[in-house]
């Protein structure tokens, strides 16, 4: 039988102890799952940016893989910790949002607000639910898979809208949800959106504070050095790259700013 998969999605950074703790933790109680680390540089405290994180990740595990999620600048408040199924994948975390792309991807959905406190380690910080709420809770489910037992059923978790590209006549405006480690302005703009982007000879141009691509290239190497273009990610998101170089030093634009495609 498959050895069961914890994944580790957090804003807390490696440079403390919080993560290491955490998995302590889990393998006190299962010593024989896998842990694997999603990220642990979240944006500190933000919420959009973890939901985001979890939401392009979570689809490319295996069936029954259980994912902790802690963006939580709640925690100690009345802020319900919860247990997610999602399309054979089970995610544990606080009730804060944080799920939100996740629940816009999923068919079957069914949470519990994890309220079984003998599963919680003892006593619990107001501080720290990663270790003494999320990590357990996680752990214990691994061993039974009885999601039912840790809590009561709701459908009042909460949710909120990740920004949706707008079109209005011949203009589509999104904005740049993330910038990552290379410095790429990631949109909510897809090809979907603005079928010109894929299409050969298309005619438009993107606008990004003071920017402007014409083009969109199919691998990061085919812009020429300097040179800001357009290019459909990983995740199918349009991407604005700097060959090289950091899109977001280079053009001075940063997460939120407003990317516009003018068609024609």
């Amino acid at each position: 039988m498959a050895r069961p998969i914890i994944t580790l999605t957090t804003d807390y950074g490696t440079g403390d102890h919080l993560v290491g703790v955490m998995k302590g933790v889990i393998l006190s109680i299962n010593p024989d799952v896998t842990i694997v680390d999603i990220t642990h540089g979240v944006l500190p405290h933000d919420i959009l940016d973890g939901a985001l994180t979890i939401g392009q990740a979570f689809k490319y595990f295996p069936p029954k893989t259980i994912h902790v999620v802690v963006v939580d600048p709640g925690v100690g408040t009345t802020r319900r910790p919860v247990l997610v199924a999602s399309d054979q994948q089970y995610l544990v975390g606080p009730d804060n949002g944080v799920f939100s792309s996740v629940y816009d991807q999923s068919e079957a959905l069914y949470v519990w607000d994890i309220i079984s406190d003998h599963y919680f380690r003892q006593p619990v910080s107001k501080t720290f639910h990663g270790r003494d709420i999320f990590a357990p809770v996680a752990a214990w489910l691994s061993k039974s898979w009885q999601t039912s037992a840790f809590g009561e059923a709701i459908t009042d978790f909460v949710r909120f809208a990740i920004p949706k590209p707008k079109a209005t006549g011949n203009t589509v405006k999104g904005i740049v949800l993330r910038v990552d480690h290379f410095g790429n302005l990631i949109t909510n703009l897809t090809a979907a959106d603005v079928p010109a982007l894929t299409v050969e000879n298309g005619k438009f141009t993107i606008r990004a504070g003071n920017a402007q691509v014409t083009k969109v290239v199919p691998t990061f190497a085919q812009g020429a050095a300097g040179e800001a273009v357009g290019i459909i990610g990983s995740s199918g998101y349009l991407e604005i790259s700097v060959n090289k170089a950091s899109a977001a030093r280079t053009l001075g634009i940063a997460r939120g700013t407003e990317v516009t495609v003018e068609l024609g």
